[in-house]
């Protein structure tokens, strides 16, 4: 059987980076080498595209962006020559792609415009397409296509740059302290706190602004934050629920990639009854926002045991240790076999 080529796409001009070249080693570590060739796709933090020809240690530690294995490199958008463009001293070398797999984070990689790229070039495309990774990176807009679909979501108000501070600070205070405040297109917690009282919301406000020209402003809701990982197109495939535990505070950014005062139970420690609730719901969140191939859905669990939208990560963390791979695996899904049936839910639709 002739072995596919998979573009694997890494790094990213977005605040979370670094992040990415941990999850696409991980991914290079995994994919089935005997059904598909890595072809691997290095962007620069400045957002310069290279074919990255080297050890893929040295993408995991970012020193894989040297003169000896990359050379520049672009996507031709030609939708029927489904190639990667490659500028050699002299010439251009054309690869062929058979299907791309985006292991971005966050903006510029997770927001649907490489997806749009990826697309508009006809080349197959691992996991959610241009609209649903929109979609899901804007809290907002995100939140309000689950509440049509019949899922309690947080109450909330955004703010534009412009917005009077004055009405704002009403806004705020209608909804109660204390409350979030976030950028409504970012990923990873970046540019998110948790304000106790009018004095600190300021100050919130300018460091969402600072990730986004858009922010919404929620109610903090009590109880904890519980995971589903949902993988397919048509027919879906959930893994156990998970279930963040916190000393205190909320799951920032540390705590996310460092869990030095969290932890993450899986399966979570909740009636079976109620993770079945939580699986369907994640279902129809998924659906609702139009995912395929695959997706992590945050919600939240309240002390009446009501479920409460959080958010869609459409490419979570993809290392042997995050999340995803561990609610599969607790599903009897490997690591594995996960990276090769996402890939094959785009390589077969």
């Amino acid at each position: 059987m002739k072995r596919k080529n998979m573009a694997i796409l890494f790094g990213g001009c977005s605040p979370e980076y670094g992040v990415s070249l941990q999850s696409a080693h991980s991914v290079i570590q995994q994919i089935d080498t005997d059904k598909f060739r890595p072809i691997l796709i290095g962007i620069s933090s400045k957002g310069n595209w290279y074919r990255f020809d080297g050890d893929p240690e040295k993408i995991a530690s970012d020193t894989w962006c040297n003169p000896s294995d990359c050379l520049p490199a672009a996507i031709s958008p030609d939708r029927e020559a489904h190639i990667l463009l490659v500028f050699h001293p002299g010439e251009v070398e054309k690869l062929p792609i058979d299907a791309a797999f985006p292991v971005l984070h966050g903006k510029n990689g997770e927001d649907g415009t490489v997806q749009g790229l990826f697309e508009m070039a006809g080349i197959p495309l691992v996991g959610c397409g241009t609209l649903a990774s929109s979609l899901c990176m804007d809290k907002d807009r995100a939140h309000k296509l689950a509440h049509a679909a019949g899922v309690r979501v947080p109450a909330s108000f955004t703010l534009r740059k412009q917005t009077d501070t004055g009405i704002a600070s009403a806004q705020a205070e209608r909804l109660g302290y204390p409350l979030f405040v976030k950028p409504v297109r970012a990923g990873s917690s970046f540019g998110i706190t948790k304000v106790a009282d009018r004095q600190a919301l300021p100050a919130a406000v300018k460091l969402a602004f600072e990730y986004d020209d858009e922010v919404i402003i929620e109610e903090a809701v009590s109880g904890f934050e519980v995971g589903c990982a949902v993988m397919g197109n048509e027919e879906l495939t959930v893994g156990e629920v998970d279930e963040i535990e916190l000393s205190g505070g909320f799951f920032n950014f540390t705590e996310k990639y460092t869990l030095k005062t969290s932890a993450i139970h899986v399966p979570a420690r909740i009636p079976k009854e109620k993770a079945e609730e939580i699986k369907q719901t994640a279902r129809t969140i998924y659906r609702a926002l139009g995912c395929r191939g695959f997706a992590r859905v945050d919600l939240f669990l309240n002390g009446d045991g009501e479920i409460i939208f959080n958010e869609v990560n459409t490419i979570p963390g993809f290392t042997s240790h995050s999340r995803y791979p561990t609610m599969m695996k607790a599903a009897g899904i490997s690591f594995e076999q996960v990276v090769s049936r996402v890939i094959d839910l785009a390589v077969d639709g």
